[in-house]
């Protein structure tokens, strides 16, 4: 069983470590971006991992995380897991285009926005129709793609919910910790909100930007990171499993770029409400759920993970 009392100097560690290697890194992503793309999702792809680095250099034993998958008694969380980002993101895109219907568009703007007006001739070229090409992306929301998510994923939930959520936990008591913990996970992103205009801005298809640019953006993406860390935390601490709760980082991942393919770019401050779901309108469903939890599931407790 592992043992979660509070360690300061391991936390401390932590953070030191977590955020020392992690924001350099954003910095020379942002350079990159607009050099290549692709290669600055790689070096994005590969920061994933620096959590667990950072654990690993704070001296936090690895044992007791919940490596088991546990999948006979995890049945239900794996499958909340693995299809709840998914549903509770088509909720929010409904939210959204009901409020902005003028915004939906099956056209191949967006990608024409990120990937220039060649991609999509070439796709189209292909005999791959626009609205065939996002029928494809959400098929694989719902398929591999939560699986193949999750590996990259495992890298951030060990050391935000295998190891910093439950260290907060203990020390704040289970809301504050896990409140605390989500502002801290969303916090560790901000260069990238603020150099690339990541989650809201260019780099998400909305070249004119928002309203208190980038302040505005790294506020609301603790907002969301806040909600998102109870439910990673409470799928961890239900299943005992770390591979859960990566899932479930996994499965939305996969989820959150499909409601921007059919939506129109340069969207302006509408972009803070979606229709991804770290915007405040399209991400009501998460939020509603993590208030939820915190208002009445403060007395309940799961599997404790295990070695």
């Amino acid at each position: 069983m592992r043992n979660t009392d509070f360690n300061k100097k391991q936390v401390v560690k932590y953070l030191l470590w977590t955020f020392g290697l992690a924001y350099p890194v954003q910095f020379g992503a942002a350079l990159l971006y607009e050099r290549s793309r692709m290669a600055a999702q790689l070096v994005l792809a590969a920061m994933m991992f620096v959590p667990a680095l950072g654990v690993v250099l704070a001296g936090v034993d690895l044992k007791g995380m919940g490596w088991r998958p546990r999948i006979r008694e995890n049945g239900k969380s794996i499958l909340t897991a693995w299809f709840g980002p998914v549903l509770l993101t088509a909720a929010g895109v409904l939210l959204y285009f009901l409020l902005f219907p003028g915004h939906f568009d099956l056209s191949g703007k967006y990608m024409e926005a990120m990937g220039g007006a060649e991609a999509l001739g070439q796709m189209e070229a292909q005999g791959v129709s626009y609205p065939l090409y996002v029928l494809i992306g959400v098929l694989e929301c719902v398929t591999y793609a939560p699986l193949i998510n999750m590996l990259a994923a495992l890298g951030e939930e060990i050391g935000w919910r295998g190891f910093l959520f439950p260290q907060l936990a203990e020390r704040f008591g289970r809301r504050k910790g896990w409140l605390l913990g989500g502002v801290i996970w969303g916090a560790w992103h901000w260069p990238l909100i603020w150099l690339i205009g990541y989650e809201y801005g260019a780099a998400a298809g909305n070249s004119v930007g928002y309203i208190g640019f980038p302040v505005t953006g790294m506020l609301l993406f603790c907002v969301i990171t806040a909600g998102l860390g109870v439910l990673h935390a409470r799928l961890y601490e239900k299943s005992g499993s770390i591979w859960v709760p990566a899932l479930f980082h996994g499965a939305f991942n996969a989820a959150a770029t499909i409601p921007l393919t059919v939506c129109l770019p340069d969207t302006g401050t509408a972009r803070l409400l979606g229709p991804a779901p770290n915007g405040l309108l399209a991400g009501l469903p998460f939020l509603v759920i993590a208030a939820v939890l915190l208002i009445h599931g403060e007395k309940r407790r799961g599997a404790r993970p295990e070695q």
